[in-house]
């Protein structure tokens, strides 16, 4: 049975390729601060446990994945 979902070769390079475009930093600062506030809200308002620590690597991925979406306008 053939993948649900497949990339060109192409596609594949785009994603991994490093894109440097000044005219995006505004986008990437503007998640980047609302991950750190999001992430200072959890510390403050969460006790320590493993759902804490599960919150915190969720808001990196989400910022991760966030930027990723702006170096890549939002192809893939």
């Amino acid at each position: 049975m053939p993948p649900a979902f497949s990339f060109s070769n192409r596609e594949i390079d785009e994603m991994f390729t490093y894109h440097d475009d000044p005219a995006k930093v505004p986008h990437y600062q503007a998640v980047n601060e609302a991950a750190k506030e999001f992430f200072r809200t959890i510390q403050e308002h969460c006790p320590a446990s493993p759902d804490r620590s599960a919150a915190f690597r969720m808001v990196r991925e989400a910022r991760m994945t966030a930027n990723a979406a702006i170096a890549l306008d939002g192809k893939f």
